[in-house]
């Protein structure tokens, strides 16, 4: 099943512009969604990974006689930011230059020569709520705390999708929990062993799977690298080095915890998700993962199409209160998520920090339940109870 990606009327907007970098996890659709765009241009597409298109690239033999030029996982050629650079200063007057990658390519363009300024940066996420259900974005994304916009019947079923076979689009349109599985248990692997292994030089690749595969475990917890070390019987570096380079290739992200002065908050203590939410065995850790990507994706969409820079916390201090989420807003916290598995009553720890932080939104969102409450202001900040549902169909 083929659906359209949000962000693809951007990057053809953006072609016209400047180069188009489209980075993300490996297998969420960078490649079908750069051949989509090719049938719309005279074009050619070039896959590093293919020795027939290898070989063309590194002569510089590229088909001058197309409009639009296609490369994936360019980022793999040691020389890429020199060799792109030097072709695109010199053919970006009659050429189109579109580059994917399953690596962070703000990251790996960086050194050497830079090619600040010469591109603009999306990144395609797997898919979310919103996008699956092919809801209408607002027009001013400070409109999302108020949800105007009334959900359908249908959102909660995409939902429950979502949350069994994750926002990858083979799992997820196979609708086949084997199938799903199948897929799931050869991805870590393959990562690993034809992508990581490209760009960087690892000895220990067995340990490194064995990390991989236990990191789920930590779904939702403050990552403690020296307890992870222990369990797989290496360095304290290498276990974070690894971790590192997880996420500069998409395997999983990090969270940082929101410090407040007035309040004895944890400061440097991370909590760490995966692109792919479905790899969390217990039901609460899936969701509170399908919502950080959610929220994580909302953060990178207001960032790559508008330049506002949002960003995506959670709060913990020293005597156990914890949220699970805080979006930041020119530096200071604008909204607070707390995700439960059914509709309850305020979390307490939520309160507790509303009643000391200035925070205008908050919600607590809930996988199961029909409660959909507005409470009375806590130190100025709007508190609703809603479905989960509710909230992640209005992020883009």
């Amino acid at each position: 099943m083929s659906q359209e990606r949000r962000i693809e009327k951007k990057v053809k907007k953006d072609l016209n512009k400047k180069m188009v970098f489209v980075a993300g996890p490996r297998q969420c659709g960078k490649t079908t969604l750069a051949k989509k765009i090719l049938k719309e241009y005279d074009g050619v597409y070039y896959n590093w990974d293919k020795d027939e298109h290898k070989k063309l690239i590194r002569n510089n033999n590229l088909d001058h006689s197309k409009e639009l030029w296609v490369f994936d996982e360019l980022h793999k050629f040691k020389n890429w930011r020199n060799w792109l650079k030097g072709n695109f200063d010199l053919y970006n007057e009659e050429k189109l230059f579109l580059v994917t990658g399953s690596a962070k390519l703000d990251y790996y363009s960086r050194g050497g020569d830079s090619l600040q300024g010469r591109y603009f940066l999306h990144r395609l996420h797997p898919f979310t709520l919103s996008e699956l259900c092919k809801k209408n974005l607002f027009d001013n994304y400070e409109k999302l705390p108020l949800l105007e916009i009334e959900t359908k019947k249908d959102d909660k079923n995409s939902l429950l999708e979502l949350m069994k076979f994750g926002g990858f689009p083979e799992p997820l349109f196979s609708a086949s929990l084997s199938e799903s599985k199948r897929w799931r248990a050869s991805y870590g692997s393959r990562l690993i062993r034809e992508d990581i292994k490209d760009l960087q030089l690892i000895k220990e690749v067995d340990k490194m799977e064995l990390l991989y595969e236990h990191l789920p475990n930590t779904i939702g917890s403050v990552l403690s690298i020296n307890s992870l070390r222990e369990d797989l019987e290496v360095n304290h570096q290498s276990v974070k080095n690894w971790i590192e380079i997880f996420e500069k290739n998409y395997a999983c992200f990090r969270i940082p915890p929101f410090g407040a002065n007035k309040l004895k908050a944890v400061k440097k203590e991370q909590k760490l998700y995966f692109w792919d939410w479905a790899v969390a065995q217990e039901e609460s850790k899936k969701l509170e993962n399908l919502v950080a990507v959610h929220l994580l994706r909302f953060c990178h969409w207001i960032y790559d199409n508008e330049g506002e820079k949002l960003e995506l916390r959670y709060f913990r201090d020293t005597v156990g209160h914890e949220v699970d989420f805080i979006i930041l807003k020119n530096k200071k916290p604008w909204i607070a998520i707390e995700v439960k598995l059914s509709d309850s009553s305020l979390d307490s720890s939520l309160s507790y920090l509303l009643k000391r932080v200035k925070i205008p939104y908050a919600f607590q969102i809930y996988l199961n339940g029909t409660k959909y409450q507005k409470l009375p202001e806590i130190n100025g900040c709007k508190i609703q109870i809603i479905p989960a549902e509710k909230l992640l169909v209005n992020l883009p």
